[in-house]
């Protein structure tokens, strides 16, 4: 088929226009890159795929209801996508998991998960989310999986350090200059990064 040939952009514009197998084509086009990057961040292959499916999902939508708009590759689009599904489910992880029932000292009625934010606030605290990703990107790989491993999955430095082959103190190590780079391009770009 022709279609083979063609740009990610025609391709995009035929499946709007109800050509599914250009649809098709993108994917298997794009489709193990966009799967090593979301690989990448989750680290495990079932979480990936989930992920993966929810990502070509969604962009199968944004596509049918006219809201794709072109900016570069359609991979890095998609890339994006798949990030922010990302972000959010581990958000939301952390989130429910920041207070526990069983801790009777705590009135989990009163956690903050419960109590209702300003659509401003809303705004400002998943603007600084995505500032800090952002920052996380500029790091040396090393020291973006090591962040990623731990406030985005959880993982303790035990796990950490055993899922990339290193020491504890190697992951310790990597986190701490994580930390300080992150500090010193918040400070060089005067970015502000408080939580409301």
């Amino acid at each position: 088929m022709e279609s083979f040939n063609l740009t990610d952009s025609k391709l995009i514009k035929l499946y709007k226009n109800g050509n599914v197998k250009a649809f098709e084509i993108l994917l298997m086009r794009n489709k193990s890159e966009l799967y090593y990057y979301i690989f990448s961040f989750v680290r495990k292959k079932e979480l990936a795929e989930d992920f993966f499916q929810e990502a070509v999902i969604k962009a199968i939508q944004t596509i049918q209801q006219e809201k794709y708009e072109e900016s570069g590759k359609f991979v890095a689009w998609l890339k994006r996508v798949a990030h922010n599904l990302i972000i959010d489910y581990f958000w939301d992880i952390k989130k429910k998991n920041l207070f526990s029932i069983d801790d009777n000292e705590y009135d989990i009625l009163n956690s903050y998960i419960f109590s209702e934010k300003s659509i401003e606030d809303v705004m400002f605290n998943n603007q600084v989310l995505h500032d800090v990703v952002k920052l996380i990107d500029f790091l040396p790989t090393p020291q973006q999986s090591v962040v990623r491993m731990r406030f985005f999955q959880g993982l303790n430095f035990n796990e950490i350090a055993k899922n990339e082959e290193i020491s504890v103190n190697t992951a310790l190590g990597r986190m701490r200059y994580a930390i300080l780079n992150m500090r010193r391009m918040v400070s060089e770009k005067e970015i502000d990064l408080k939580l409301k």
